[in-house]
């Protein structure tokens, strides 16, 4: 794996706070990927935040700040000439562009739909569910990971099972996996 791997997340990934913060540390020293995303996608994620989930607008600005403060290299640019060249859904054709103009092989989205494999391929794009990219990095390096997440863990106050009950009503497969080896390493 290479840690300079870039991946575009969605807005409803980065709206989802659980799954949206595992992938965050992972994405922290020592990282297991570079996330990227542009403007349209943090604007798309505030209005979930604040439309959708009910957040406070100091909460959203801040998670906003957070995001650009904490990974300023992730943010894309200048990629609007790309859009109108993208054959995915229209109103996700922003986020296809982002992966192209910053040369990202990845797209993580709960929106598979919106991404099909047909008018991501000229691009050498693949869209795929952040369940099924956690289940790669895990299988990769497995003692980054759980750590990661004993992190989170320890931040929360909860306990990892906790957390990872919390994590699999969004990655079912993903909390089942880490638990069955946690389980039975003790």
């Amino acid at each position: 794996m290479r840690a300079d791997f870039r991946v575009v997340l969605d807005a409803c990934v980065l709206a989802n706070y659980g799954v949206c913060d595992l992938l965050l540390k992972l994405a922290e020293k020592p990282r297991l990927y570079l996330p990227a995303w542009s403007d349209e996608i943090l604007k798309e994620t505030e209005r979930t935040h604040l439309n959708a989930l009910g957040w406070q607008p100091r909460l959203a600005t801040s998670f906003q700040d957070a995001l650009r403060n904490e990974f300023p290299e992730a943010l894309v640019k200048d990629y609007g000439h790309l859009i109108e060249k993208c054959g995915n859904d229209p109103k996700d054709r922003h986020v296809l562009a982002c992966a192209i103009h910053s040369k990202a092989e990845l797209i993580l989205t709960f929106n598979m739909r919106d991404f099909p494999a047909a008018a991501l391929a000229p691009w050498q794009v693949e869209a795929r569910h952040p369940q099924a990219y956690l289940l790669t990095l895990y299988g990769i390096d497995p003692v980054i990971v759980l750590h990661k997440l004993e992190e989170i863990s320890r931040k929360r106050k909860v306990s990892l099972g906790d957390h990872l009950i919390d994590l699999g009503k969004f990655l079912p497969v993903f909390a089942r996996r880490v638990w069955q080896d946690v389980s039975e390493s003790d």
